[in-house]
């Protein structure tokens, strides 16, 4: 749910043998980076993708890559001096081609490379359609970070987010990068609160197109899609459970917002809160069994969590009077929020079993953080030169850039899960 609709409603394929050596350890994300070279691929302009570019990127918006300059004239067959790419500056180089095939599609290949030991460690091919260049590309982004720090690479995932531009609200899904994809829905009136389905294959979502709020769940492919929730009042607020078996919505059947649990297609809703408060929000923990959502039943907007059936609720946040926007770690550990300091709304990352909380932003109007499906990135609205944007960035703040804009504005991010 937007921040500010929450401020009204509350009143306010590699071969090669592991080298340990080689390994980043990312605990820290942003707070060493890796010097990488990527050199421009072989012919890569006659596919009309930069493959090297994209590749760079996504690397760099990890947090956990630095670019290094590289020019033309390796590809994967090349034998670099490695000397030369040490003097550089670089820890590790990419090079690559591609090549058109005779049935039309394209030949994407790499090879990486430890500059610093002289080691091959080792490449893959891609034969990919014109249209899946770009997924090529950020599949050998994903390769390359796996190879170097053991972990899922998350540029191959995608992202839904809403745009609203010439009195229309777009409903979008694209690379994670925030670029490519696909319109999913496209409204005279307002979509909100987007939500992927664990497996990858729905959005559920909030529309205004029946002049009242209504959850709706989609077939991102097909696009067909059915109504989930339709009750008197207001529906809202969708989250699917881990198993993708019942969403949590906010309804306000009973008068007051409440949270109810319903079955994927719909059905009869059950009730799960009884509060006099708003509680609204709600989010399921990485292994379904507690259900995190917003109350105001202690005042103030703050996030609280209770077994995901119902019953005894307990606080969370305790720092700052106006905590709303939950999301989950993949892995459970942390509490990615929007917390009010001032007149300020910007992104914390509560540490659940210390309570640190870390303030990850720098700018004053963020909204609806979401993690990457690795754990080690958000993304998030804000504002920026007068324009609502798409925010990146580490879970430790160090490393933060926007998402690609197109001079329309952007809002509601949701980071979808592994596999596509």
């Amino acid at each position: 749910m937007p921040r500010r609709d929450c401020l009204a409603l509350f009143g306010a394929g590699l071969a090669a043998p592991a080298l340990a050596q080689f390994r980043v350890d990312i605990s820290g994300v942003g707070a060493t980076q890796l010097p990488i070279a990527i050199a421009p691929f072989r012919d890569e302009a006659s596919g009309g993708q930069p493959v090297a570019a994209i590749v760079r990127a996504d690397l760099e918006r990890s947090g956990v890559f630095r670019g290094i300059d590289a020019q033309p004239g390796l590809d994967e067959l090349s034998q670099p001096v490695v000397a030369d790419w040490r003097n550089r500056g670089a820890d590790a180089l990419v090079v690559g081609s591609v090549s058109r095939l005779a049935d039309g599609r394209y030949d994407v290949r790499y090879k990486l490379w430890d500059v610093v030991r002289g080691s091959d460690l080792g490449g893959q091919s891609y034969a990919v359609a014109a249209a899946d260049l770009r997924l090529a590309a950020h599949r050998i982004a994903d390769a390359v970070y796996e190879r170097i720090t053991g972990e899922k690479g998350v540029a191959a995932t995608r992202i839904a987010y809403v745009t609203r531009g010439a009195g229309r609200y777009t409903l979008r899904v694209t690379d994670a990068d925030g670029e490519g994809g696909q319109v999913a829905l496209n409204s005279p009136e307002p979509i909100i609160s987007p939500a992927w389905a664990p497996n990858g294959r729905e959005l559920a979502y909030v529309s205004f197109e029946t002049q009242k709020a209504v959850v709706w769940v989609q077939d991102v492919q097909s696009g067909q899609r059915r109504q989930v929730a339709n009750f008197r009042g207001s529906n809202s607020a969708p989250a699917w459970s881990p198993d993708g078996s019942q969403l949590a919505v906010t309804l306000t059947l009973g008068g007051g917002s409440q949270l109810y649990l319903i079955g994927r297609d719909g059905g009869t809703p059950r009730r799960i809160t009884q509060s006099s408060a708003i509680d609204t929000e709600p989010v399921f923990s990485a292994d379904g069994k507690l259900l995190y959502f917003v109350s105001d039943r202690g005042g103030q907007p703050q996030v609280y969590r209770m077994p995901a059936g119902g019953g005894n609720a307990e606080r969370v946040t305790f720092s700052g009077n106006y905590n709303i926007s939950p999301s989950i770690s993949p892995d459970g550990r942390q509490l990615a929020y929007v917390t009010r300091q001032g007149n300020a709304f910007k992104v914390a990352v509560l540490d659940l079993a210390g309570g640190n909380v870390s303030v990850i932003s720098d700018t004053n109007d963020d909204e609806s953080p979401s993690f990457a499906p690795n754990g080690r990135l958000l993304v998030y609205a804000t504002r920026q030169g007068g324009r609502d944007v798409l925010m990146s960035s580490t879970v430790d703040g160090r490393a933060r850039r926007p998402l690609v804009t197109s001079g329309i504005d952007m809002r509601e991010p949701v980071w979808g899960p592994f596999g596509r």
